[in-house]
């Protein structure tokens, strides 16, 4: 029931939802997902796309999706060598529904120790905990295909035409077992490789400051999410809590279950999604210095060459090839990494004046409630 109902709201309510981490500035391709349904352990998602560009069959159109969707576009963009130097817009996380779900279905075995008035209040706070949660899920996928929309390069990305066009089922499969051990050992290498080319000195300045910057902010972002979940949980236990006391207490409860639920997609949900994006920069960064690497050891593969007067021409041309690609990545890099300075400010900026003005708002209704003679 809590499946059906709750997926029923968040279709009428989608539009009132938290408005996403970048702005979606670009008239000529504008993506909202408008509709959402729940169904057991997948979500479908309605992908609107409004556009003029040529390069669509059609103006105005709307395709279903569903998360593994989402990540098979994501794959592909860092998959393919011509985005090395960009930043790819981090992979929306699997939706979670658990937490509500569980919290229902202890809710039903307590039904016969509760009041009829006990067992409904607690609902609608469990049914607005799951509102909550898909509306912070729906958001989380729509800011991905923004992000990718207001992008110069990714927006004209064949396979994310294909994504937002196709009307059929995309026919993505989820990883295998083994697919899933490849993608660990490949990480494992990456760690490895990090290490290693960590002690490559760096050639400029910029790419020096930034690797310092982000490394720094990084560590910060995520103390910062962690005590922003504390604060968020301990709203919603607060609110659990007046429920538990006295049915009077009950508008009170409702308060703190909105502040938690502001809190939770103004907040914390901002500092989780750029705790994401702030490991997509440092994977350019990664990118760029094993191009450096690369080119560096192209140097002394040609110096033995010359040495030896032995494949002088191959030893050359590979040495070109590495410059070009260093070079290319570090120009399209500076480009992506002074554009995430701006766009997070902007995000940040916006998303803190729009929870300090419902804070506002809801502190002006605790008054009201705690001079109720119910109180």
């Amino acid at each position: 029931i809590l499946h059906r109902r709750s997926s029923k709201i968040c279709s009428r309510q989608l539009t009132a939802r938290s408005v996403s981490v970048d702005l979606n500035n670009d008239a000529s391709l504008l993506i909202d997902i408008p509709d959402a349904l729940c169904e057991r352990d997948k979500v479908k998602f309605t992908v609107h796309t409004k556009t003029t560009l040529s390069c669509f069959q059609k103006l105005d159109f709307s395709v279903p999706r569903q998360h593994e969707d989402f990540i098979w576009l994501h794959d592909t963009l860092v998959e393919t060598e011509d985005y090395a130097g960009l930043i790819i817009p981090p992979a929306p996380p699997k939706p979670d529904f658990e937490s509500p779900r569980e919290k229902m279905h202890k809710l039903g075995e307590g039904e016969a120790t509760m009041t009829k008035e006990e067992y409904s209040k607690m609902k609608q706070e469990l049914e607005a905990e799951y509102l909550a949660v898909f509306k912070k899920t729906v958001q989380v996928h729509e800011v991905f295909l923004q992000r990718l929309s207001s992008h110069p390069i990714l927006s004209k990305d064949r396979n994310f035409q294909i994504f937002l066009e196709y009307d059929q089922d995309l026919s993505v499969r989820r990883k295998n077992a083994k697919e899933t051990f490849g993608s660990f050992f490949k990480n494992m290498v990456k760690s490895a490789d990090e290490v290693i080319i960590s002690g490559i000195k760096e050639v400029d300045d910029f790419f020096e400051q930034e690797k310092t910057f982000l490394l720094d902010y990084s560590s910060k972002i995520k103390d910062s999410t962690a005590k922003a979940e504390k604060m968020t949980r301990s709203h919603k236990n607060v609110a659990d809590d007046y429920i538990h006391i006295s049915a009077t207490l009950s508008s009170l409860s409702k308060v703190e279950g909105r502040v938690a639920s502001d809190e939770e997609l103004k907040l914390t949900e901002l500092l989780r999604y750029y705790m994401r994006d702030i490991q997509a920069a440092k994977d350019l960064l990664y990118r760029r210095a094993r191009a450096l690497a690369d080119y560096e050891n192209s140097n002394k593969a040609l110096d033995k060459a010359r040495l030896k007067s032995k494949d002088m021409a191959q030893a050359e041309e590979h040495q070109q090839q590495c410059l070009q690609k260093f070079d290319k990545l570090s120009e399209s890099g500076k480009r992506e990494l002074t554009s995430f300075k701006g766009r997070r400010v902007v995000a940040f900026r916006k998303n803190l004046i729009e929870m300090a003005e419902l804070e506002i708002k809801h502190a002006k209704v605790c008054p009201n409630v705690l001079e109720s003679p119910c109180v």
